[in-house]
């Protein structure tokens, strides 16, 4: 959910992620120092799609359409091998990114009103954010420790469905991908 600040951050408001558990032990602390969505409480993760409807419009039938869409792609290993930058932002860049993309796209299809990022990028590029609107000085500190605890593998298995309450970011439903 790179390039939000916490400020940003409304109530109702809905996004599907891909957790990271693996990521935890070598970001957690960069990212509550730099990353908004971390001290609003979202876990280490890479956005599938954000911001997703609101949470007024997800009802029974979006909760199944969400689940046979997701079901119908596999679970998935990623390796986490290197950082990546955007402007002003560092964060880990997951390989292969394919099956992350075509997640995006399988939703963005179907929620065509919910564009990733809100339209904002030509291409939607999957990361996994570490730190924002810092100067070059600190993502070279932070990408420096972080190159001592990289490389890692993830198994992503299922898709969380998260919702700012007006304070921080909730897990409402998780949707498994197929075997």
């Amino acid at each position: 959910m790179a390039d939000d600040r916490a400020s940003g951050f409304q109530a109702g408001q809905t996004g599907l992620i891909v957790r990271i558990p693996e990521a935890e032990p070598s970001v957690r602390g960069w990212r509550e120092l730099f990353d908004p969505s971390a001290r609003a409480g979202v876990p280490a993760h890479v956005t599938v799609l954000f911001p997703f409807l609101n949470e007024g419009r997800i009802d029974a039938l979006v909760h199944s359409v969400l689940a046979d869409v997701l079901g119908s792609h596999p679970a998935f290993d990623l390796r986490f091998e290197r950082c990546g930058r955007f402007p002003g932002v560092l964060h880990l860049v997951p390989e292969p990114d394919t099956q992350l993309r075509h997640l995006t796209e399988a939703i963005a299809d179907r929620w065509p009103e919910a564009p990733p990022y809100g339209g904002r990028f030509a291409e939607v590029v999957p990361h996994l954010t570490i730190a924002q609107g810092q100067e070059d000085a600190v993502l070279e500190e932070i990408e420096a420790d972080l190159a001592t605890r990289i490389p890692f593998t993830a198994h992503v298995s299922s898709v969380e469905l998260i919702v700012h309450d007006g304070t921080k970011w909730q897990e409402r439903a998780s949707f498994a991908l197929g075997g």
